[in-house]
């Protein structure tokens, strides 16, 4: 599925700019989404509600033609453990990754057509709880039920949503939070790091690369597949059969 408009929320972030970088290599023209200014960036809060017009804007700039793939890729700040994350944060949290996905979505609505693709990043701390990760696994569980609410409505026209949760991905904003749980622990920066790590049998973080090629696989007719449902990209840490 070559040309058209893919539209990336987050795309100065790491994984965003990965899922970006890729999609243009597909050959689709990218609209860069992110709250600060930059070359090629459309500037919008996917937490408020004026990045509905600012993205619809965005898009009406690139030309004509349909939006083949939106992606939700904003990260989520940092709000601590259970034991001390603020309650607000969680509701925060929530309002900013799945109600970012709904401005999203009804900032394109009009320009999508058969074929288009709905993703959102989310984690696999949805489905496999950590108190550690308590703000990811609340909000990734809230989005992986509106992946679902998106794929009943968005099915009949054709339009498919995917939700695609990785492990921890080895990117600046996870180095961050794990110095910040080890000054909060008293131990090196690497012992947690290798804790996240060997969370996964093979012993490793999933890079940023591996995954914007999952959500590029999308592009794919045969991903039509995959309606409604999560791509676990968690190296195998999820411990549930299903």
């Amino acid at each position: 599925m070559s040309g058209g408009i893919a539209v990336v929320v987050g795309a100065s972030g790491a994984l965003g700019s990965a899922v970006a970088s890729r999609l243009r290599g597909e050959g689709l023209t990218v609209v860069a989404v992110a709250r600060t200014a930059g070359p090629g960036v459309c500037v919008a809060d996917i937490g408020a509600d004026s990045a509905v017009d600012a993205i619809a804007a965005g898009v009406a700039a690139a030309g004509e033609g349909p939006v083949r793939m939106v992606v939700q890729a904003a990260g989520l700040p940092a709000a601590g453990p259970l034991e001390s994350i603020e309650p607000d944060a969680l509701g925060r949290a929530v309002a900013l990754k799945a109600g970012g996905l709904l401005r999203l979505v009804r900032a394109v609505d009009g320009r999508l057509e058969r074929g288009s693709r709905i993703v959102a990043l989310g984690g696999h701390y949805g489905i496999e709880p950590a108190p550690y990760a308590c703000a990811a696994g609340v909000t990734n569980a809230a989005l992986a039920n509106l992946v679902r609410q998106l794929a009943i409505t968005y099915g009949p026209r054709g339009v498919t949503a995917h939700l695609v949760a990785p492990g921890p991905a080895d990117t600046p904003r996870l180095r961050g939070l794990s110095e910040q749980a080890a000054q909060r622990r008293g131990v090196p920066v690497d012992e947690v790091l290798a804790e996240r790590a060997a969370e996964s049998p093979l012993g490793r973080l999933i890079t940023p690369g591996e995954v914007a090629w999952a959500v590029a696989t999308l592009l794919a007719p045969e991903a039509d597949a995959l309606h409604g449902s999560t791509l676990g990209l968690d190296m195998g840490a999820r411990k549930g059969i299903f």
